[in-house]
């Protein structure tokens, strides 16, 4: 009787140097919503020519980052 070999999947690995795309993919929202934080110099990443580049190691910091703001008290 032949065995069915099921296919392993590995997920799939994020770059070290994303596009706009990969990093949309990455960070679970729109392409426009990123643009906007991009323009706004809130999302650390390098214009190449016409097209945005971002390594993953400064996003990662980053996310790291908004997340302790994020966890700070507010002072009144």
């Amino acid at each position: 009787m032949a065995r069915a070999h099921a296919s392993h999947r590995h997920p799939p690995t994020t770059p070290e140097v994303m596009t706009i795309s990969d990093l949309a993919v990455y960070l679970q929202m729109s392409q426009s919503s990123l643009y906007k934080l991009v323009q706004r110099g809130s999302v650390p990443g390098h214009k190449v020519g016409r097209h945005w580049r971002f390594h993953k190691v400064s996003i990662d910091g980053w996310l790291q980052e908004c997340s302790a703001k994020a966890a700070r008290p507010t002072k009144k």
